[in-house]
């Protein structure tokens, strides 16, 4: 089994958090990396980011996009990975799903 995904993966969630953090601001939303899935031949990435609120949702997956291209540089340069896997930024709905399950437990 190859688990040469599942490392950039990770290794492309920590330094991509990193770089949210430092790097972008986002007016009153908290942004959290949660999972970086690398497919096999390590072309693409898919970056599953939560916010809260999670009205802000569509605000800040619009500025990631915006971001993408220096982002993805940013990574190139601090990882050096051959070949950089190309991101997509998707949101992920698995917090506030969560929740409402929670919620629905509780009545």
């Amino acid at each position: 089994m190859n688990h040469r995904p599942l490392r950039v993966g990770q290794l492309i969630r920590d330094e991509l958090a990193k770089l949210i953090l430092r790097e972008m601001e986002f007016d009153g939303a908290l942004v959290t990396v949660t999972e970086v899935a690398v497919d096999k031949k390590l072309t693409a990435a898919a970056v599953k980011v939560s916010v809260i609120p999670s009205e802000k949702s569509a605000e800040v997956l619009k500025e990631l996009v915006v971001s993408q291209g220096r982002l993805q540089h940013e990574l190139n340069f601090k990882l050096n990975i051959k070949p950089m896997p190309f991101l997509r930024f998707q949101i992920d709905h698995g917090v506030l799903n969560a929740a409402k399950v929670e919620k629905d437990l509780l009545e």
